[in-house]
């Protein structure tokens, strides 16, 4: 044992002492800053929070990634990022800390991923620049503390990167490492779907290209991949396909009930041209809107946002991604430019360098291009994918121009990269004038003082030139330390979700550049639909939240995303200010009996759970909610099955009202979640006239009860 934790602490023979234990400080500090507050977020996405709770109950529902344990309808995403999850809410029980701390691990995993690959080329003082640039990056700090399906994938997609390089060391070994990469990859693809293979193209090409070996060799290797990778994603997706549909639950977010189209649809293609059928707001698959919603105009396409090459700089994303991404294409070019004469293969130290540059900037290239010009949905969280890429990038390209820094052009780029950054951060801590005016300019002048020093470190002692690139790199990582610190210091729950101070996405909360925008104080009350248009006013209605499938019409008007709408409301509706995704509907959570929506969830009162869980074992589901939000608060508050009616956006046409009358005259069924002061759940898309159809006929047919002044009806009592 004390060999064991000896070689442990000493690392490689040809480490510098001080090495392993800087690599192991890296991993301690990223645990200890990602756990930071951890259950500050509760339940984090209580969408994927349900799911995982059914998992821990139900081995069916943890196989298929059901929304609850009677398996009534799944996630609209494959299972495999509710898996790690799901297990430690067997062994440990349901809690914030028993599904969030697998997320953490992830992040550190990720980290030591990255740190071992950086460091076989370039040095461990590269792999420790790269690790911690991806641990400070504040969408890493988010998503590796929050429960959506995106650090599985970006774990996963670095331990394909690192496969991939290894295979292009040895080609003897080359084979192992390329199953293994595409093992990786087919494990991504059932967390994520076709985003996991936004890196396959490039991979693939470097690998082509730099292998060691004869050509027919390397295509061979390379198709053994591809078949670990079929059958590693695809044995899932053929037991889906092949079950019985009467048997299995509903495939969430499909229209079909098939998981190919929801892969290829929405999940997939759709993204790209936003056609996703079923989405929010998105269009179906003649190209309307659903009846009675009018899009926004927005800048540069689609309802989600400006696309464009500026998107992972602009007002939304730039904060959560962007600090270090001028210096990782720098560098990128850089590194390419000081190693291009090297040998093809990567067998030799020159060629192992220009390929992981290759390797890494392509990932980048691919996923900033995709991200940057889809038109369907598109979340600022996304862009962890980014980070990984990027920070190798930082480290790879940091240690070749140092080594090179006697080279005049080599240190005017290393000056250029530090100085560059230094005033993008000045750029992005603007975005946020009030929070830590005094770092900005702190920021910038360490960093143009820096890179002044850099542009004649080939001139200097060595000790000078170091405190130089200590000073660069603490000017480079300020920004994004204090949002990361900003982001760890405050829980995060919802469907969306940014990293930074309060207004540090300048519009990165619910709605910023989708069909709807927020009110003022992020919340929102009334049905009426937000009447703002950018740069003007408008009116516009959409559905709200009257009960049960009798929505008022709200009327809103304002200025650019501010301002006040007023509205008559029908029913329990009311009147109220304008909605936002994030609470959609007329209540608020926040207190007992406010519903949640189409983006948040409903806090349950004391009322509402004991009524659920009276004779709960009698039922298969205690309770059924439009939308997969309202289902999940009352199963995660009662831990018993509740149904959601049309799945995420209540978009789904599952169950149907034939399918629903069946359940309820065989006594499955007790409560339907109504609006009572809060709304339902969204009903958009082609589907979303079956939730519809079910509200009206259950409002029409059975008894109404109030609890924690929220409206359920009662299944088992005909009025």
């Amino acid at each position: 044992m004390t060999t064991v934790l000896r070689r442990l602490w000493r690392g490689r023979a040809d480490d510098a002492p001080w090495a392993r234990p800087a690599f192991l400080g890296l991993l301690l500090a990223t645990g200890v800053l990602y756990l930071w507050n951890l259950s500050a977020s509760g339940y984090a996405n209580s969408f994927y929070s349900a799911a995982v709770q059914a998992g821990g109950e139900s081995w069916k529902a943890f196989f298929f990634g059901s929304l609850d344990a009677g398996n009534a309808i799944t996630v609209d995403k494959p299972p495999a990022a509710l898996w790690p999850m799901a297990l430690s809410v067997r062994l440990f029980g349901l809690g914030s800390w028993q599904i969030l701390v697998p997320e953490v691990l992830m992040g550190v995993a990720t980290v030591a991923v990255l740190y071992a690959a950086v460091r076989r080329r370039f040095g461990a003082g590269a792999g420790l620049l790269a690790g911690a640039v991806l641990a400070l990056t504040p969408v890493a700090a988010l998503m590796f503390r929050f429960n959506n399906p995106d650090a599985l994938l970006a774990l996963l997609s670095t331990v394909a990167v690192y496969c991939v390089l290894r295979a292009l060391e040895q080609e003897e070994s080359a084979a192992k490492w390329l199953v293994g990469a595409g093992v990786a990859l087919g494990f991504a693809f059932l967390a994520k779907t076709l985003q996991a293979f936004l890196v396959l193209p490039a991979l693939a090409l470097v690998y082509v290209v730099c292998a060691p070996g004869g050509i027919g060799r390397r295509l061979g290797r390379l198709a053994l991949g591809g078949l670990a990778l079929v059958v590693s994603g695809g044995w899932w997706v053929a037991v889906v396909e092949l079950w019985p549909e009467s048997s299995r639950p509903y495939v969430g977010g499909s229209q079909k009930n098939s998981f190919l189209e929801l892969t290829f649809g929405y999940n997939g293609f759709g993204r790209l041209n936003g056609e996703e059928t079923g989405s929010v707001g998105g269009r179906s698959t003649s190209g309307a809107l659903p009846e009675g919603v009018e899009a926004l105009p927005t800048r540069g396409g689609g309802g989600w946002g400006e696309t464009g090459i500026g998107r992972m700089f602009g007002d939304a994303v730039g904060g959560q991604v962007s600090w270090l991404l001028p210096a990782a294409l720098l560098l990128l070019v850089a590194g390419l430019v000081i190693t291009w004469r090297a040998p093809r293969t990567a067998a030799s130290v020159e060629g192992g360098a220009r390929a992981a540059f290759l390797a890494w900037g392509g990932a980048l290239l691919t996923t900033l291009a995709v991200f940057s010009f889809m038109a369907g949905i598109f979340h600022e969280y996304y862009t962890i994918a980014l980070a990984p890429y990027l920070a190798a990038l930082v480290g790879m390209g940091a240690a070749v121009l140092w080594e090179e820094r006697g080279r005049p052009l080599a240190a005017a780029a290393l000056a250029a990269t530090v100085a560059v950054t230094a005033v993008w951060a000045y750029v992005l801590l603007g975005r946020t004038p009030d929070w830590l005016p005094w770092l900005r300019p702190v920021v910038l002048g360490a960093g143009l003082l820096a890179a002044l020093g850099l542009a004649f470190a080939g001139r200097f002692d060595r000790r000078i030139g170091l405190g130089l690139a200590g000073l660069g790199i603490a000017a480079s990582l300020a920004g994004p330390v204090a949002y990361t610190l900003a982001t760890v210091d405050e829980g995060h729950q919802g469907s969306i979700v940014t990293a930074g101070p309060a207004g540090g996405a300048m519009g990165g909360r619910p709605g910023r550049g989708m069909l709807f925008r927020a009110g003022p104080d992020g919340g929102g009350r009334g049905g009426g639909m937000p009447g703002q248009m950018p740069g003007g006013a408008g009116q516009g209605q959409m559905p709200g939240g009257g009960p049960m499938g009798n929505p008022p019409q709200g009327q809103g008007q304002g200025q650019d995303g501010q301002g006040q709408g007023q509205g008559p409301g029908q029913g329990q509706g009311g009147q109220g200010n304008l909605p936002n995704l994030e609470t959609f509907g007329p209540g608020a959570p926040g207190r007992p009996g406010a519903a949640g929506g189409l983006l948040n969830g409903a806090t349950v009162g004391a009322k509402a759970k004991a009524a659920l869980s009276k004779d709960a074992d009698a039922y298969t589901w205690v309770a059924a909610a439009v939308g997969a939000q309202n289902a999940a608060s009352y199963q995660l508050a009662t831990e018993k099955p509740v149904m959601a009616i049309g799945g995420f956006n209540g978009s789904d046409p599952s169950p149907t009202l034939a399918q629903f009358k069946q359940y309820v005259a065989q006594g499955r069924i007790h409560y339907l979640v109504g609006s009572g002061e809060g709304g339902g759940g969204m009903r958009m898309g082609p589907g979303g006239g079956t939730s519809s159809a079910i509200s009206a006929w259950v409002a029409d047919t059975f008894e109404k009860v109030t609890l924690d002044g929220s409206t359920f009806y009662d299944l088992t009592k005909k009025k």
